[in-house]
């Protein structure tokens, strides 16, 4: 009996194997194989036709010493990060507050706010907001109705970040359902004693709605600071990093250095910094969230 339930166990265990295989394929010729050797690309001349040459330090050298480019677009991207970022989690928490309201249809109106982070991502809805926000477009014919200077939307180095970024906080789908996933967690007897005591709501709101919501917050913090630093197709198809390389993001350097200077060591180097870069935020973001964010059970993260 013994035997015969060691082989019943053991064959659960490759069925198990078996069914999780594709997953673990995917994994290691898909992530860490690429990531392993990107590390290993960038201490190398590299240009995809040739064979790497080994450099040592003399990529990260050059862009520390010599890229007046690599600054610009890493101070645009950080600059863009901190800009787009709170607009989407601060737009994502109103709607979520505006659909946690009950109201007949009221899924149908989820299902449709949810769309935009469907869709979002896409070059055809990037050449649609090209569309939108050009000197003749929509939203400027739109001014005009209103008697509203026009704006140059894509034309001006001022301005043509700030679009950018609208489409972005566009795409607050996926922030948005966890904030109302939240916001019905939050006991209801809580702004009921809250009335009592004769608190407003936007008192409420600060003194019950955040604190509660803080892990969730923090959670949706992390992963558009992550995106947010990654973002490439809209920036590349909607303006091509100008005018005036104002909208040239890290991931559009990157995305030049290796696919159209064919510098593939040298863009290897500058995933990595990239890498570290995310890596920093993403630890100075934890360590921050010691003060701010509270969880139910007191505890720290």
């Amino acid at each position: 009996m013994k035997i015969k339930a060691a082989t019943t166990s053991k064959k659960k265990r490759y069925i198990g194997l078996l069914y999780i295989s594709p997953w673990i394929i995917g994994f290691l010729v898909f992530q860490l194989y690429p990531f392993v050797s990107s590390f290993v690309y960038s201490f190398t001349d590299y240009s995809i036709t040739n064979t790497p040459s080994f450099l040592g330090f003399k990529n990260y050298i050059s862009m520390f010493k010599n890229d007046d480019l690599f600054y610009q677009s890493l101070g645009i991207t950080i600059k863009y990060v901190f800009m787009s970022v709170p607009m989407k989690l601060a737009f994502a928490l109103l709607v979520a507050m505006l659909l946690n309201i009950k109201l007949k249809f009221v899924n149908v109106f989820r299902t449709v706010y949810y769309l935009p982070s469907i869709l979002g991502g896409s070059v055809a809805v990037a050449v649609l907001w090209k569309f939108l926000f050009m000197k003749e477009g929509v939203v400027n014919k739109v001014l005009s109705v209103l008697h509203i200077p026009s704006v140059d939307w894509l034309g001006s180095p001022s301005v043509a970040l700030f679009t950018i970024g609208l489409l972005t906080v566009w795409q607050f789908g996926s922030s948005m359902v966890l904030f109302l996933a939240g916001l019905k967690q939050i006991p209801a007897e809580l702004y009921e004693a809250g009335t009592v005591d004769g608190a407003s709501k936007i008192r409420m709101f600060f003194t019950i709605t955040i604190p509660l919501l803080t892990p969730i917050i923090f959670f949706n913090l992390i992963m558009q600071m992550v995106n947010a630093f990654q973002d490439f197709t809209g920036p590349f198809v909607i303006t091509g990093g100008g005018p005036l390389n104002s909208t040239y993001l890290y991931a559009m350097k990157l995305y030049d250095e290796g696919f159209k200077f064919y510098k593939m060591g040298y863009a290897s180097a500058l995933s990595w910094i990239l890498f570290l870069l995310i890596l920093a935020f993403t630890a100075l973001t934890f360590k921050s969230s010691q003060s701010w964010t509270h969880y139910e059970d007191g505890g720290d993260f």
